[in-house]
């Protein structure tokens, strides 16, 4: 592995490059990519590909890529022309690419907005709320997040965002009568450590999950889209938010192991079935071959 950083006028990217460019196998790099999650997220995920050449990136302002425009927020359009660069910078040709959580609103951008960058998207369960029949009720169910985190801080926040993203089905007033999560069934802090900075539970990626996919250009482009959901995250917010992605571009969500995080290892939390979901994203990478 090597890491290179992409100096532009707005930010210092970095990225690893697992793995010979040219690739060795003729094949195109494979990207990963995710938001907030940066490259470390897919140490697992990647492990599962020797034989291809993987690239995983920091987005900007997060993990070791720094922000040089002073801005704090988490544009979808702005990510997607620094993973441009990025695939410009490689100079191996479009690349294929798996982008999870935000990281697929990113790269959803991505393809409406430079469409030769990419020939295969597989984005796994972008957590778009405009798709959903019960929007304005994800809207207020996002908020509360953030007033959980403003109010009380990271544990509290983090327990309001469990709360959220583990409920099945619609916003329903019941979701809205349930009484504040306590941060210690969680096993998170219960004290406030004053910092209000975090890209999850604050308002500063409310821009992800309002973005509103472009379908005319996505059904346009050249790139074969393929919406991903966990088996285990049907009827949860981002299982439903790919479903609804998926139907909008005249498909249906294509099912994968486990769950959100499904990709990764005991290292960060609630483990997935990182072995299990390369075989199927090798599977449906070579689909298209």
């Amino acid at each position: 592995m090597t890491t290179q950083i992409l100096e532009t006028p707005e930010a210092d990217l970095t990225y690893d490059v697992h793995g010979p460019l040219p690739t060795a196998d003729g094949r195109p790099p494979l990207v990963m990519i995710g938001l907030p999650m940066d490259a470390s997220g897919f140490r697992a995920l990647a492990s599962h590909f020797p034989d291809r050449t993987v690239i995983t990136c920091d987005p900007r302002g997060l993990g070791r890529s720094t922000r040089k425009d002073g801005r704090v927020d988490h544009a979808p359009q702005t990510h997607a022309a620094d993973v441009h660069a990025v695939v410009e910078a490689l100079g191996a040709g479009p690349v294929e690419l798996f982008a999870s959580s935000g990281g697929a609103v990113t790269a959803l951008a991505l393809v409406a907005a430079y469409p030769e960058d990419v020939t295969t998207l597989v984005a796994h369960e972008p957590p778009l709320i405009a798709v959903l029949p019960d929007a304005q009720a994800a809207e207020r169910a996002r908020a509360g997040i953030r007033d959980a985190y403003e109010k009380k801080g990271w544990g509290a926040g983090m327990a309001a965002f469990i709360a959220m993203t583990s409920w099945q089905g619609e916003f329903t007033d019941d979701y809205f009568a349930q009484p504040a999560p306590d941060p210690a069934s969680f096993g998170m802090p219960t004290e406030d450590d004053g910092s209000r900075d975090d890209p999850l539970l604050s308002d500063r990626s409310w821009e992800v999950s309002s973005y509103r996919p472009d379908v005319d250009a996505l059904t346009a482009a050249p790139t074969r889209v393929v919406i991903a959901v966990g088996e285990e995250s049907r009827d949860t917010f981002t299982g439903r938010t790919s479903v609804a992605t998926a139907e909008l571009l005249g498909q249906q969500a294509t099912v994968f192991p486990s769950h959100h995080g499904g990709f990764v290892d005991g290292e960060f939390g609630f483990p997935g079935q990182p072995e299990a979901f390369a075989r199927k994203l090798r599977e449906v990478l070579d689909d298209a071959s």
